[in-house]
């Protein structure tokens, strides 16, 4: 199946129902943890913090897809080492996932996080997602207070049921997303009872790293994974791997903040302004249906996307942090692979920008918990 269904953004998908692709506009909430599907005059790309649009003139962007400038499209190299543990990797099915990480297109956990993920996001739609972040919980209402300890109890409970699918998945940059997700959430509800608004990117950090699977499970289902992968050049593998934890028990990736944050910021807020106005064009269209303003738009999208996933690549490569690079080049390899889609573009393969998207914006939101401004 390639293309997703049409119609509004409803709050959730029901049980059986496949989501259709993202809308542009601003970062999802959790309520809003499956994918929405396209449709009406609310249908705008959403990308969790980072806007990205594609589209290019089919005949020019052909050329252009396959014309490289060098270090800002091509995946940095690094030379390959054994990743280390400190638990017993024979219960983890990705420990000895040493490769480089690219477009997913096959999970075989996917099926058993769409759940815990609609269960999360039905708890959070009950008035959480409309809260005032700045409100410190010294300023909160009774009903206020309420509402942010169920969803401390929601996200422990999120937690402590993806806790198993990191043990299942084999690959290690999900296993990685499962983690973090987990420690996120966890640090977040802890911080509940005395919450500040500086806590609100551990949350921030949780909404990228969850709907980042949910897009690339969306990517898998619909078969926009599965026609792109194999256009993008295959990342090298990393030079360090995170050591294997406890997988009941993860911890946070980013404790302090890194000296590439503060670049990273930047080259986000840079991108934002590059595209925006591909943020304003209709995801709805296949290629075929592109007016020519919005093929003008989506050629220049081209370099732009090429050259921000070299950066960010780069960025992560730079990070030190085995992590933090991992999710760079997971998000880098599937903006590439939404470039190549632009020649034979169909709605279903925005999953892979706001796959993209989502990665991105979960480094971001890691360095400003860290402490990073």
């Amino acid at each position: 199946m390639t293309t997703p269904p049409p119609g509004q953004w409803p709050p959730q998908q029901p049980p059986g129902v496949p989501p259709g692709p993202p809308q542009w506009g601003p970062p999802p909430q959790w309520g809003q943890q499956l994918p929405p599907q396209i449709g009406g005059n609310r249908s705008k790309w959403i990308l969790g913090g980072l806007v990205l649009l594609v589209v290019v003139v089919v005949t020019v962007v052909t050329t252009l897809l396959f014309t490289r400038d060098g270090s800002s499209t091509d995946p940095p190299t690094a030379s390959p080492s054994a990743p280390s543990t400190s638990s017993d990797a024979s219960e983890i099915a990705s420990a000895d996932d040493d490769k480089g990480v690219g477009i997913i297109v096959d999970e075989p956990t996917c099926a058993a996080w769409t759940p815990i993920g609609d269960t999360f996001a039905e708890q959070a739609a009950k008035g959480w997602n409309d809260r005032d972040p700045s409100i410190p919980a010294s300023d909160w209402t009774e009903a206020q207070r309420v509402q942010h300890l169920a969803i401390a109890d929601a996200m422990r409970s999120a937690a402590d049921q993806t806790a198993a699918l990191v043990k299942l998945t084999p690959h290690r940059v999900v296993r990685e997303l499962y983690e973090q997700s987990i420690a996120y959430w966890r640090d977040y509800a802890n911080k509940v009872p005395t919450y500040t608004p500086a806590d609100d990117h551990l949350a921030r950090v949780a909404t990228g790293t969850s709907n980042a699977l949910v897009w690339i499970c969306s990517a898998i289902t619909y078969g926009s994974a599965s026609a792109r992968a194999p256009l993008v050049v295959e990342s090298p593998a990393p030079l360090d791997f995170a050591p294997l934890g406890d997988p009941s028990d993860p911890e946070r990736f980013v404790t302090e903040p890194l000296s590439v944050c503060s670049q990273w910021s930047q080259a986000v807020e840079e991108f934002d302004r590059d595209t925006s106005e591909w943020l304003a064009t209709d995801p709805n269209l296949s290629v075929s249906q592109w007016p020519p303003e919005q093929q003008a738009i989506y050629v220049e999208m081209t370099t732009v996307m090429q050259t921000n996933a070299g950066k960010m690549q780069d960025l992560g490569l730079r990070s030190g942090n085995a992590i933090f690079y991992d999710f760079a080049t997971l998000a880098a390899q599937y903006r590439r692979g939404f470039v190549q889609s632009f020649p034979s573009y169909v709605p279903s393969d925005a999953y892979l920008a706001n796959a993209a998207a989502e990665l991105i914006a979960a480094n971001d939101q890691a360095c400003k918990a860290a402490g990073s401004q």
